[in-house]
């Protein structure tokens, strides 16, 4: 249940961080991209209408200079001259030598007749008069032609120019090179999607595309959408393919130059922009999910231990309440032993008074008599010391220092175990070093310390087990080392075996007063105690009892 809380108030403290994160982040890239594409849009759609301007003010001003050339010539010869072809080749070799871009030229008489003609053709005597394009020049006077095949079979557009002498009528008549022409409408295509070509107000092509379509093809442009200012719209065209284009009318709005650029390559920058601001935000989304992740796990962590420590601290507290009531019982217990004890003390010194009567002292059975009450005065003081351990738990009475032999000490605690032990069938093995020393210290307690492992050691062992008692000398301490073959303590109940109260045992069989005791007792007597435990195989209680010569207690 409490796991379950922590990971639900986790996942609430990342949700919340994480939604008042992302919110602005998220808010602000979107309007910061907004804002930029369409900044870059209205851009590009002004490079693309100044392309379409540039180019078709340069377009119209080669128009006009052809135009004006074939003015020229015609305002400064007479019929008669022009019809001399010589006149003619020269004329023609002049003019495209100072401007260029004529294929040939030719005079037409006002019955459409071809009278002479300079070129690659062969024109001359073709009749002119049903020509759609002979009647306009008669009318107009100047006219520049859509793209047409004419005689020759070929996509051409000419330029004519009507002179009037006297009665006399005639046309002069010039085919530009359509390879001159489409480069110079080609120009204006930019990138590898650009393109560029002049389409008439039918939507037939009047240059060769660069993609999709030959000249007099129709579009699937339709040029009514374009108006009479250069017009920027976004088409799709028969590919599907977004693209953007520019349109502005030229030659008296007969022709209408297109210039188009595929949308993705235009917004090229834009997308890598975009693309840049999608990394940052995803590197910098993965960032803040990081750290939220891990500041808010140390955070609940931090907040889980503060409360495993505050439980552990009421326990503490609870503990401290009951080892505060054992405390007054083991008080009241032993003010209660300790007056039997005494008077049984008192009796004792009575009746080694009387024998030395002469009446008893003669007697037989005297030794027997002396020995009894050695024992039970022996038995009274260790009961005595067991009161004073029970009020030292009690009082924290200090210990009291005596000489004391470690290795006696253990045979006597094993000799008292010893039943027991045979009773379900251990082995207790002892390997004492010879060369323990008399030290200072609390044999009662010391033996308290070592009935209390040994004990627990045959109770872990079970029935034909092995129990080890060594003893050594370390550096400054004398080393008891008590090891059984048992099952061994669980690795999750070991950091609480010293606990009060905590038992492995079985219930009804341990009160879990013994390690706890033991633990306090050898802290006081200013040592230590540690084990080593595997499950399987058996534990190892190591106790180190300070090495104090005798002449310091």
């Amino acid at each position: 249940m409490e796991d379950s809380r922590y990971k639900k108030l986790q996942r609430v403290y990342i949700v919340l961080i994480l939604l008042v994160s992302f919110t602005p982040l998220f808010l602000l890239g979107g309007i910061m991209y907004y804002q930029v594409a369409k900044t870059y849009r209205i851009k590009i759609e002004e490079q693309i209408r100044y392309r379409a301007i540039s180019q078709t003010d340069s377009i119209d001003l080669f128009l006009k200079e052809r135009t004006a050339i074939l003015a020229a010539i015609a305002d400064t010869v007479n019929f008669d001259q022009i019809l001399d072809e010589k006149n003619l080749l020269k004329i023609f070799e002049i003019i495209n030598l100072r401007a260029g871009a004529f294929v040939d030229l030719g005079v037409i008489d006002q019955a459409g007749q071809h009278r002479a003609y300079v070129g690659p053709y062969e024109l001359r005597g073709l009749n002119y008069f049903q020509q759609p394009w002979f009647s306009e020049v008669m009318t107009k006077g100047v006219y520049i032609s859509d793209v047409f095949t004419g005689f020759r079979a070929s996509p051409h557009f000419i330029i004519a120019i009507r002179r009037q002498e006297d009665k006399n009528c005639w046309i002069l008549r010039t085919t530009i090179d359509p390879d001159i022409f489409g480069g110079i409408v080609r120009s204006a295509q930019i990138g590898k999607t650009g393109d560029a070509f002049i389409v008439n107000k039918e939507g037939t092509y009047q240059t060769t595309p660069r993609f999709y379509g030959n000249i007099l093809g129709k579009t699937d442009i339709d040029p009514s959408k374009f108006g009479g200012l250069t017009t920027v719209n976004e088409e799709i065209n028969s590919q599907g393919e977004k693209r953007l284009t520019a349109g502005r009318w030229l030659k008296n709005k007969t022709w209408l130059l297109i210039i188009s650029q595929d949308v993705s390559e235009e917004m090229g920058g834009l997308l890598q922009t975009r693309n840049q601001e999608i990394a940052i935000i995803l590197v910098g989304s993965i960032l803040i999910i990081l750290t939220t992740v891990i500041t808010t796990r140390l955070t609940v962590a931090k907040l889980e231990e503060a409360d495993t420590r505050m439980n552990e601290l009421n326990a503490k507290l609870l503990q401290s309440d009951k080892l505060a009531a054992l405390g007054k019982m083991a008080a009241g217990v032993a003010h209660e032993i300790n007056n039997p004890l005494a008077v049984i003390l008192q009796k004792t010194g009575w009746m080694e008074d009387l024998l030395e009567d002469e009446a008893l002292k003669n007697s037989k059975e005297i030794v027997e008599y002396r020995a009894s009450l050695k024992k039970i005065e022996e038995h009274v003081e260790r009961a005595r010391k067991v009161v004073h351990n029970m009020l030292g738990y009690a009082r924290k009475m200090e210990p009291r220092l005596e000489d004391v032999d470690i290795n006696e000490t253990l045979r006597q605690t094993i000799s008292m175990l010893e039943n027991y032990a045979r009773l379900n069938s251990i082995e207790v093995k002892t390997i004492l070093s010879p060369d323990i020393p008399i030290i200072a210290s609390d044999q009662s307690q010391l033996q308290q310390v070592f009935l209390n492992i040994i004990s627990n050691a045959i109770d872990a062992t079970g029935r034909d087990g092995l129990i080890e008692v060594k003893s050594a000398v370390g550096e400054t301490t004398i080393d008891v080392m008590i090891a059984d073959n048992g099952p061994g303590i669980q690795e999750e109940q070991q950091k609480r075996i010293f606990d009060p109260f905590f038992t492995t045992k079985q219930t009804g069989k341990g009160t879990g007063l013994g390690l706890w005791i033991t633990y306090n007792i050898v802290e006081k007597l200013g040592g230590s105690i540690s084990f080593n435990s595997e499950v399987g195989r058996g534990t190892t209680f190591t106790v180190k009892i300070p090495n104090a010569p005798p002449t310091e207690k």
